[in-house]
This record gives structure tokens, sequence and C-alpha cells, in this order.
């Protein structure tokens, strides 16, 4: 018989798949820049909860999946940089615009990527939270396992760090 104290009720189950796989995802997403993998990572920790149902019980699974979704990226990073690093030579775009003003704009896009890919983990992770998933310091601090001064941190030296990168454009 199942037990509502744990993960394996299926109601329980499906709960916590749509409250916290779309946040889980983009938080793998911002870590790895690869929006598949983001989604097999997702889904991997989300077998791993289900394999695991009995021992976890449904408020300790958020943390749970945050964890084992982290520890999954981190054994796939190096891989994951050199995915990135492609999609984003990869990219063109045909413009109507001048040539001068494509080139420039091609150059700051790089130079904005090469700036966001050099910040910390940590930094481009919670400011990528905040700015692109507009996520609350709170919000990123639970996620992260930290408090909220120190997420506020994070961004605040990610964004130092982007205006030096690119302040001569």
């Amino acid at each position: 018989m199942e037990n509502e104290n744990d993960c394996c009720d299926e109601r329980t189950f499906d709960k916590l798949f749509r409250d916290l796989s779309p946040s889980l995802q983009n938080f793998i997403y911002f870590k790895s820049g690869n929006r598949a993998r983001s989604m097999d990572i997702t889904q991997e920790a989300f077998i791993r909860l289900w394999e695991n149902c009995r021992k976890i019980p449904p408020l300790k699974a958020k943390s749970f999946l945050y964890t084992v979704a982290n520890n999954l990226f981190l054994n796939v990073v190096a891989h994951q940089k050199v995915v990135f690093t492609y999609q984003n030579q990869k990219k063109t775009r045909i413009d109507e615009q001048s040539p001068q003003y494509m080139l420039e704009e091609k150059e700051f896009g790089e130079r904005l990527s090469r700036a966001i890919e050099q910040l910390s983990e940590v930094q481009r992770t919670a400011f990528l939270m905040s700015r692109v998933e507009g996520k609350k310091y709170k919000e990123i601090a639970e996620i992260l396992g930290i408090s909220e001064k120190a997420a506020g941190k994070r961004i605040h030296d990610a964004l130092e760090s982007l205006r030096r990168s690119i302040e001569n454009i």
C-alpha cells in the first residue's frame, strides 16, 4: 500500500513533476546552455526520484531533485561546454541591415556570450535565473541552498563582471 509520506503515490509524484520540472529544467539549462540536455537531465532526476520514492518524503523532493540534477550536470559539463560553444559559432542570421551594423551586432553578441561564459558557474547560474527566468533572490537562494544575501552578491558580481567585459562597446 502506498504511503502519502513518500513520493510513490502517483498523484503526489505527478504534482511534484508538474510543479518542479519547469523550474528544474531552466536551472539546468542556465548551467548548460543546451535545452535538450536540460530536458534529459530533468527526466533522469525524476526517474531517480521515482526509484528512491520510498526514501524521499515529498517535502524533501525538491532538494533531492536539484541535487541529483546538479550532479548529473557535473558529470557532463565538459561535453556541454563544447556543444554550447559550437552552437554559438553555428548561429548565423541573414538581415537586410547594413553590413557594418550586422558586423557590430555579431561582435557584440559574441562578446556578450564570451563574457557570460567567463562568469563563474555560480555567478552565471544566479544571474540567468534572475534575469532570464525572473526569479527573486529568495527563490534563487532556496534553489541553490544559499542565503538571499549570497544570491544578491552573486548577481551583483556577475553584473559588475559583465559591465567590465563589454564596457568598450
